[in-house]
């Protein structure tokens, strides 16, 4: 009986045993956003290693794969029918971060979580990073949306990134260097985010605490907490609320299938458990027209879609 051989780079890479990482195939998405929603990525990779990371974007550019990278998925609608691609995460050696005090500043992989990152900061009377407070999700992909409001954002507190290009080349960028925008970042999308240098200053924990519990306090009162969601689900028009507006066009319940417009927060779509991604899409196109017969503003989702066509 004739040994059988991988017929493609990324396929030899699954059966190497020197490969740092863990890939899984056919790997329903739901289990990995936010949302509870979404079918099977193709390939679901995780990356313990820069090595692992090149070899697997090297296998995937020869194999002409397609692939992504998601943090936690709180920001993410995968379509029913799935990814036919790689759903890459960062794991062991991007999960690691440290502070220098000489420096003043956090060194952070693109896979730390927020939450340790904040609350690391607040045990040591840093502040600038408060308003992250209960963030779902990853430094990576806060930094690549630039996470925040329209006042406090992760890309003020930025002073370098190191990231991998879509030639497998490091490369890092000082602050001066790096744009950032409400909702948005310079960075393309074949760039992957290993690493960053993130200020902070040190403060009274009194402080630092009474502006965390603000944050949370805010977001107890005014979001649907406990819930599958994506968090939000339309980008602020230019002076003006896309909840409030959603609201003020009468589509606070609307709901489609199992997708629901929130009752707490009308920027908020909650699954309640039944929701497809066709509900989700089918309900965003519905408040984007109520909105813009009401009011003649398109509003444009904050969510990131992946295996539409």
């Amino acid at each position: 009986m004739c040994a059988r051989h991988a017929q493609t780079a990324f396929d030899a890479l699954l059966v190497n045993p020197l490969f740092k990482g863990e890939i899984l195939l056919d790997e329903p998405m739901a289990k990995h956003t936010t949302f509870r929603i979404g079918g099977p990525a193709r390939y679901f990779a995780r990356v313990g290693s820069l090595g692992a990371l090149k070899h697997l974007l090297a296998a995937c550019a020869e194999s002409d794969v397609a692939w992504y990278v998601a943090g936690r998925g709180s920001n993410l609608l995968v379509s029913d029918s799935g990814f036919d691609g790689v759903v890459i995460t960062l794991g062991h050696d991007f999960m690691n971060f440290r502070y220098d005090e000489d420096t003043q500043r956090f060194y952070a992989g693109g896979g730390v979580l927020l939450s340790t990152l904040v609350q690391d900061s607040f045990r040591r009377c840093l502040a600038g990073l408060e308003f992250l407070v209960d963030t779902p999700g990853t430094v990576g992909g806060a930094l690549s949306m630039n996470a925040g409001t329209s006042t406090d954002y992760i890309g003020a507190q930025v002073e370098s990134v190191t990231l991998l290009d879509a030639q497998q080349e490091l490369i890092r960028l000082d602050k001066d260097e790096l744009l950032w925008g409400y909702r948005k970042s310079s960075f393309a999308p074949d760039e992957v985010i290993v690493e960053c240098e993130l200020a902070a200053t040190p403060a009274d924990p009194f402080y630092i605490r009474g502006k965390m519990e603000a944050f949370r306090s805010r977001r107890r009162k005014t979001q649907p907490l406990g819930v599958a969601s994506c968090g939000s689900m339309f980008i602020n028009p230019p002076d003006a609320s896309a909840g409030k507006l959603i609201e003020q066009a009468g589509c606070k319940g609307l709901s489609v299938g199992g997708a629901c417009v929130s009752d707490v927060h009308a920027n908020f779509i909650i699954n309640d458990g039944r929701a497809t991604a066709d509900d989700v899409v089918a309900l965003i196109e519905l408040v984007q027209m109520k909105v813009f017969e009401c009011y003649g503003v398109k509003l444009k989702p904050e969510v990131r879609f992946l295996g539409f066509a």
